[in-house]
């Protein structure tokens, strides 16, 4: 664990300056959750940034002033996503926002050669963390005073239809629908929402492989046009800045040219 400059001393929320929210960003070492971990820097959150990697989340809060407060954290593991929210409660006192955004691909295999232990990670990964740092995040959010938040769940077009060879990807970001769709409703009571972006293209390490070219429906190997993560962070921002009172329910951020609206 490690963080940045804090401001004020002693207590709950000595880390947060006066009128600040709080932002707890996984995956935030690299890719969307480094871009938007600085776009909300930029728009005056203080940030947890948590991943697995300790020097890829001090990349991140260096980029983004150096106050963030950093945890290094496996989200498939409850103990390390419960140490996760106690530094966030410890630290700053309450959460506004989680961008659940931790997630992995997997390797594109057909489906009877993928292996059983490949099939846990991804879902462990993608799904299984994305609930266990969610429902630590409603507990939160419901015991804080004010009371209430958001979660953003970073999703994907493969929420709504697949890449070849992609079957356990594919099965956990359409779980993550359902996911964002539950607590979107067991949240209202508390003035907890919830919403999902999905997101198509978005230029980073994980995306490396579509402008070198990957298989297509119709067994095809072509590149495809992919877009600045920074495009997603500016989205994931303007759906954090709203009101509890309002809600992007599921948002679509792809790179227009993208074989998505009719894929196959």
């Amino acid at each position: 664990m490690g963080s940045g400059d804090l401001t004020g001393s002693g207590g709950p929320g000595r880390g947060r300056p006066v009128g600040s929210k709080v932002a707890l960003v996984t995956g935030a070492g690299s890719g969307i959750g480094r871009a938007v971990a600085l776009e909300l820097a930029e728009a005056g959150w203080s940030l947890v940034l948590a991943g697995r990697r300790a020097d890829a989340l001090a990349g991140t809060a260096r980029l983004a002033g150096g106050s963030a407060l950093t945890v290094r954290t496996d989200v498939t593991r409850p103990e390390e996503v419960d140490g996760l929210f106690a530094a966030v409660r410890d630290h700053f006192g309450r959460l506004d926002l989680l961008f659940n955004n931790a997630g992995t691909f997997g390797p594109a295999v057909p489906v009877e050669e993928l292996a059983y232990e490949d099939w846990r990670t991804v879902v462990d990964t993608n799904l299984t963390g994305a609930f266990l740092c969610a429902q630590a995040a409603f507990r939160l959010m419901r015991a804080q005073r004010p009371q209430g938040g958001r979660i953003i769940n970073n999703g994907s077009v493969s929420a709504h239809v697949p890449r070849p060879h992609s079957i356990a990807y594919t099965a956990t970001k359409h779980a993550m629908t359902g996911l964002t769709k539950s607590l979107s409703l067991d949240g209202r009571r508390y003035s907890i929402a919830c919403g999902q972006i999905d997101v198509g293209n978005a230029a980073t390490e994980m995306t490396e492989r579509m402008s070198a070219g990957i298989l297509q429906a119709d067994g095809q190997v072509r590149a495809e046009p992919v877009m600045d993560a920074a495009d997603v962070a500016r989205t994931v921002r303007h759906m954090a800045s709203l009101p509890l009172e309002a809600n992007v329910q599921f948002a679509t951020v792809m790179a227009t040219a993208m074989p998505y609206i009719g894929r196959g």
